[in-house]
C-alpha cells in the first residue's frame, strides 16, 4: 500500500517519510485516531516506504519485489496481530490472518464490528489472547528476510489481555535488533501507562470534510456534488462513518427505531404517567438484551444514542453546521430536542456511558437496559 492510496493525511504522510529519510525511526510507534482516518493504512504504508529501496521523496516506488509484496500484504518481514475470537481453528492470529489481509485489501476502512462479521462471530466479543505475544517473539526473533526491519502491526492493542501486554511491555522494553512495533488504535486510554511512555505517538486527526466528499464522488460516481457534501458533513472526520452512510445499512435504521421507542415511552411514564409505556419499556430492555443482538451491536446502539442526545442538545441553539443528523434524524428532533437541556444533557451522557462499560465488562443486558429505561423515565423532561 502506498500513500498516494490513502485518502487525504498529507501532513501525516510527509511526517512519516521525513523521520525515514533523516534516519529518525523510533522501534515503537502508535497511530492513534477514531476508526475511518486511515490508521491503519498509513501503517502499512509507513512499512512498505521504509522497506522500499527505490523511495521517493513522499512515496515507495510500488514496482520493486518488496514493495510488491507489501501490495498484497505477504512481505516475509510483515506480521499482524488483532483481536480474534477462540475457535476449534485455534487461538493465535495466524489462523485467521488470511481474513484479516483480504479485509485489509477489499475494504481499506473497516472497524471491529465489519471484523467481527468477516470472522463470523458477531455476538462475541475479540481479544488478543496471551498466547499471542509468545508468536510475535517467535516472528520477530527470526532472522529478516531482507536484512531490513521486521514490522510487527498490532491493531486494536487495546484488545490485549492483561497477560499479552504485560508481555508485550518486556518487548518493547527490549526489543530484538531491527525491528519496528507500529501500533494502531482507537482507544489509546486502555493501554497500559507503560506501553504508552515505550512508544511514539503519531495522531490521525479526522478527515476534512471537502477530502470525504471528494473520497466519496470518486467511489460513487453517481452522487452529486450536494449530496456529497451532506453525507461528509454527517461523517464528522471518518471516512468509514461516511461509507456506513451511503450504505443506509439495516443497523442505523433499527439504531434509530429503538431510540425513538426508548425516549418516547419513557416520556410518556415520567411525564404523562402512562404506565402501560412501562411494560413497552420492559419488553423493550428485552430486545435488546436478545442474545442475538450481541455485545458489540449493543455498544454500537448505545454509541448512536450518545450522539444522538449531542446533536438534539445542540439542535436547540439552531446552528445547522454544528448538526450531523439525516433528515429523519433531524425531523425527530423538531419535537424531541427542547427535552435534552442544561438540565440532564450531562446525567443522561453519563447513564450512557455507564451502560456502554458495563456491557463491554459482560454485565447482564437485561439488568443495564431495564435500569437505562429507569433512568431515563427521570431524565426526559
Amino acid at each position: 500500500m502506498r500513500f498516494c492510496e490513502i485518502l487525504g493525511q498529507q501532513d501525516i504522510k510527509s511526517q512519516l517519510c521525513q523521520a525515514v529519510r533523516e534516519g529518525r525511526i523510533a522501534h515503537a510507534q502508535l497511530f492513534t485516531g477514531i476508526s475511518g482516518v486511515g490508521k491503519l493504512q498509513l501503517a502499512i504504508a509507513y512499512a512498505q516506504y521504509i522497506a522500499c529501496p527505490n523511495k521517493s521523496d513522499t512515496d515507495s516506488c510500488g514496482k520493486c519485489p518488496s514493495c510488491l509484496q507489501y501490495q498484497k500484504l505477504q512481505h516475509p518481514d510483515l506480521h499482524f496481530a488483532f483481536p480474534i475470537v477462540k475457535t476449534d481453528n485455534g487461538d493465535v492470529c495466524d489462523e485467521f490472518v488470511e481474513k484479516f489481509r483480504n479485509i485489509i485489501l477489499e475494504n481499506r476502512y473497516f472497524d471491529l464490528d465489519d471484523w467481527y462479521r468477516e470472522l463470523g462471530v458477531e455476538t462475541k466479543q475479540g481479544m488478543i489472547y496471551e498466547k499471542e505475544s509468545s508468536e510475535i517473539l517467535r516472528k520477530l526473533s527470526l532472522k529478516s528476510f531482507s536484512d531490513g526491519f521486521k514490522v510487527m502491526i498490532i491493531w486494536q492493542p487495546e484488545k490485549m489481555n492483561a497477560t499479552c501486554a504485560n508481555k508485550l511491555l518486556k518487548l518493547l522494553e527490549e526489543p530484538p535488533a531491527m525491528t519496528l512495533f507500529l501500533l494502531v488504535s482507537e482507544h489509546p486510554e486502555l493501554l497500559l501507562s507503560t506501553i504508552l511512555s515505550r512508544t511514539q505517538e503519531v495522531k490521525v486527526p479526522r478527515l476534512s470534510e471537502e477530502i470525504i466528499a471528494q473520497g466519496l464522488q470518486n467511489e460513487y460516481t453517481w452522487l452529486t456534488q450536494p449530496d456529497a457534501t451532506s453525507v461528509a458533513h454527517m461523517a464528522n472526520g471518518s471516512y468509514l462513518t461516511a461509507i456506513k452512510t451511503m450504505s443506509e445499512s439495516a443497523d442505523n435504521q433499527t439504531h434509530f427505531d429503538d431510540f425513538v421507542a426508548l425516549m418516547r415511552n419513557a416520556w410518556l411514564v415520567g411525564q404523562k404517567k402512562d404506565y402501560s409505556a412501562l411494560l413497552k419499556l420492559r419488553q423493550w430492555s428485552n430486545d435488546m438484551a436478545d442474545s442475538k443482538m450481541g455485545r458489540e451491536k449493543q455498544k454500537a446502539f448505545l454509541q448512536y444514542v450518545q450522539r444522538q442526545i449531542r446533536e438534539n442538545y445542540i439542535y436547540n441553539f439552531a446552528c445547522p453546521a454544528m448538526n450531523y443528523q439525516t433528515e429523519k434524524e433531524k425531523q425527530f428532533s423538531t419535537k424531541f430536542a427542547p427535552f435534552i437541556h442544561d438540565g440532564n444533557v450531562e446525567k443522561m451522557m453519563n447513564e450512557l456511558a455507564k451502560a456502554e462499560q458495563q456491557i463491554t465488562q459482560n454485565g447482564n443486558p437485561k439488568m443495564i437496559f431495564f435500569d437505562l429505561c429507569l433512568q431515563m423515565i427521570v431524565l426526559v423532561k
